[in-house]
């Protein structure tokens, strides 16, 4: 995720601005071929046609609303994935805080392990958002867990199962009472909702009939736009043609990234910024 300032203006078209340019260079490249070869064509051939942009005017009333649309819901599954972080965050401090006072003091042994197995978790969480969880990144404690972690199809549940595990024996201890396991049932429980919402927005993309739809309008709008004015505007066709390209396929651009907030794209979550910040501040109240 880009860290800017957004009441410095120039930095923001600085940065993204290249991001943008770079990404739509080969788009923008072929309109700017297509709109000056249409505009030579014209005027080699001396054809005289009356233009309108009547169709255009009335077609891009639609595409806006339609990526409107497509911006909104693509931001809705971002906004609602660092909601999701958010909660992740709070969930593993609230956890650490509760740890820390229920076993008291003199839990050295208990303190120290979930200030290793609770970071793992965030980091485990956001690894196999991206695709598959590397063991070797994680903070390995003995080699019993290494074994059960890395014979895991899916390492964010092997990690709560062992904190559910690791909470139960302190209750058949007598290290906490039944009221101090329910409280702490309540985050972990919080942590397998998490998992599973942020899941659910991986793995449920916008519907590929409607992404594609979308595409083509643009696709068709943009190769039919010099068409219509070419006849009246001349050769100022083509940076029109380009400015109006490289909004439209922005927008979709900008559309495209935040959807899935859970890679490594510049708009993507900082999840990897927030697992540091989470183990800092476990290990911090634990240790």
């Amino acid at each position: 995720m880009v860290i800017y300032n957004p009441k410095t203006w120039i930095a923001v078209f600085q940065n993204y601005g290249k991001h943008v340019v770079h990404t739509l260079r080969p788009a923008l490249i072929f309109m700017f071929i297509y709109a000056t070869s249409l505009y030579a064509l014209v005027n080699w051939q001396d054809w005289h046609f009356i233009s309108t942009m009547a169709m255009h005017q009335l077609l891009g009333t639609v595409l806006g609303l339609f990526l409107v649309f497509r911006t909104n819901s693509a931001y809705d599954r971002w906004w609602e994935g660092r909601k999701l972080w958010g909660s992740m965050v709070n969930n593993t401090r609230n956890l650490a805080f509760k740890i820390k006072v229920f076993t008291g003091n003199g839990a050295k042994d208990e303190h120290k392990w979930f200030a290793h197995i609770i970071p793992n978790l965030p980091k485990a969480l956001k690894e196999h958002l991206r695709g598959k969880v590397n063991v070797d990144t994680l903070d390995i404690i003995d080699d019993n867990m290494l074994a059960e972690l890395t014979k895991s199809k899916h390492v964010p549940n092997t990690l709560s199962l062992m904190m559910y595990e690791r909470v139960n024996n302190l209750y058949k201890q007598g290290n906490i009472s039944g009221e101090q396991l329910l409280a702490l049932d309540r985050e972990l429980k919080e942590f397998s909702d998490i998992v599973g919402a942020c899941e659910r927005i991986k793995n449920t993309p916008i519907p590929f009939s409607y992404a594609m739809y979308i595409k083509k309008f643009i696709f068709v709008y943009l190769l039919t736009l010099p068409i219509g004015l070419v006849g009246e505007e001349g050769l100022i066709t083509v940076p029109i043609v380009l400015l109006i390209t490289y909004v439209l396929l922005g927008v979709e651009l900008i559309a495209e990234e935040i959807e899935d907030p859970f890679g490594k794209d510049i708009n993507d979550l900082p999840t990897d910024v927030l697992s540091d910040k989470i183990k800092e501040n476990v290990q911090e109240i634990l240790l």
